[in-house]
């Protein structure tokens, strides 16, 4: 794959500013034999069709809702597609616009421009090509944080450096920069002192099963909870606790596991952000935090000489509130 990969941001007031850029892209990749995608809504889709003509045929169109399903997921497959596309000689070329996920609750915003920051990272040596337009009228912070997750902005058909672009561990850091939540008083704590998994995988089910969590999600959390268990008993220092609560306010319910242990991670240990790469591509991170990020809805690490503390969430279906005391 002879191209360079390229990540880049098209800040867009109206109809024509978006065409303007999208269009140039969409058909070079077209000319060039690239497998171009754009995930983009219905209004867009139609907009797109009508004014790429005959090129629309070439354009793969995908449903922002089944795209941007998860921050980590969909950066995972997103980069299979790119190495599998490279391997056979093309280049995978994707116009996604946030938003569907801008809306989201704001823990889950955090990842998705988290995952903004770290496509620069993952993405290395695929050649893939990514163009995010943003629009004015999404919200101010989502807007900002566009501007310092992409190396390039756009402009029609002409691209250039993006002066506010961050370091995207440098942006990633940030993301972490405030205190989590303090946890609740009545939190259910078990503290784990022996390297046998058994009880812990008891306790956890034990506890989850008292919540609305689907086997599947239950599942998921039993593996998430064991490797980030099994790396305080390896790398950390005791006394290491699990604590478990659910936070049932508002419209993004869930399930909160938490580790803590008096360890603290070693600099640039990468937090399980970039996902493992084959030898000879970019270079990615531990499978077992990776894996941890793709099970659980929202994983946050804090780490310092206090110790550290990683902290999954699992989203909880919402239950219907009772009508007429039924």
């Amino acid at each position: 794959m002879s191209e360079s990969f390229t990540h880049c941001v098209l800040p867009y007031d109206g109809v024509d500013d978006f065409l303007g850029g999208a269009l140039p892209f969409l058909r070079d990749g077209a000319d060039a034999g690239d497998r171009v995608l754009a995930v983009c809504g219905v209004a867009r889709e139609v907009l797109l069709r009508e004014a790429l003509g005959p090129t629309a045929d070439s354009v793969e169109f995908v449903e922002p809702g089944t795209w941007y399903t998860h921050p980590a997921r969909t950066l995972a497959d997103c980069l299979s597609d790119a190495d599998d596309v490279a391997w056979r000689g093309r280049r995978l070329r994707v116009l996604g616009e946030p938003v569907v996920w801008a809306a989201r609750p704001p823990l889950e915003v955090l990842e998705w421009q988290r995952a903004e920051a770290m496509v620069n990272i993952a993405f290395r040596g695929t050649g893939a090509a990514i163009m995010c337009p943003y629009s004015s009228s999404l919200p101010a912070g989502v807007v900002a944080a566009g501007r310092r997750t992409h190396p390039e902005t756009v402009r029609g058909a002409r691209s250039m450096a993006n002066p506010l672009y961050m370091d995207p561990w440098a942006y990633s850091a940030q993301c972490d920069g405030e205190p989590l939540p303090p946890r609740p008083a009545d939190a259910d704590e078990l503290e784990i002192d022996r390297p046998d998994l058994f009880w812990l995988r008891a306790y956890v089910t034990e506890y989850a099963r008292r919540t609305p969590l689907p086997d599947e999600d239950l599942r998921r959390l039993l593996v998430a909870v064991t490797e980030v268990v099994t790396n305080a008993l390896r790398h950390g220092a005791p006394p290491i606790v699990l604590r478990m609560w659910t936070e049932p306010s508002g419209a993004d319910p869930a399930l909160v596991c938490e580790v803590t242990d008096k360890g603290s991670w070693e600099p640039g240990s990468g937090y399980g952000l970039v996902p493992p790469r084959p030898s000879g591509t970019a270079t990615g991170g531990r499978f077992g935090l990776w894996a941890v990020r793709l099970l659980c809805s929202i994983v946050q690490i804090r780490t310092g000489c206090d110790g550290s503390t990683v902290r999954l969430r699992l989203r909880l279906p919402a239950v219907p509130a009772a009508v007429n005391g039924v």
